[in-house]
């Protein structure tokens, strides 16, 4: 099921405290998952996580980084290109996951889009 937002990834720079946040805003449930301080979120009604911020802000990334499930990586980045936008990057495959760039669109709002495998598909409703 192609061009739905699959996913969203909070970034900060203390994970911790952000985490105590959420959970007492907004009752959500941080697992634990792949590399240090890094957390899938439950109950955020979308697959979620949230990862330590990988470039500090003023020049980090402000807000949540959301990804767009597509079944064509290749044909996805054409369009893009060919509507205005900017692929940021090459693309790249993370294991058991799938593969994704990441873009800009015309307003230069990033978001990235990603070619799920199967299981990632079904695990995130999305077949």
């Amino acid at each position: 099921m192609p061009n739905k937002l699959a996913h969203f990834a909070i970034e900060a720079e203390d994970v911790n405290r952000a985490r105590l946040f959420y959970e007492k805003v907004f009752e959500w449930r941080f697992e634990p998952w792949g590399p240090p301080e890094f957390y899938l979120i439950h109950n955020a009604g979308i697959h979620g996580a949230l990862q330590k911020r990988q470039v500090p802000l003023p020049e980090g990334r402000k807000g949540f980084e959301c990804s767009i499930a597509v079944n064509d990586l290749d044909k996805s980045m054409t369009i893009i290109q060919t509507a205005g936008g900017t692929i940021i990057g090459t693309k790249h495959t993370i294991p058991s996951i799938g593969s994704l760039v990441q873009f800009l669109d015309t307003e230069d709002n990033q978001a990235i889009i990603v070619q799920y495998e199967a299981d990632r598909l079904k695990e995130l409703g999305l077949d």
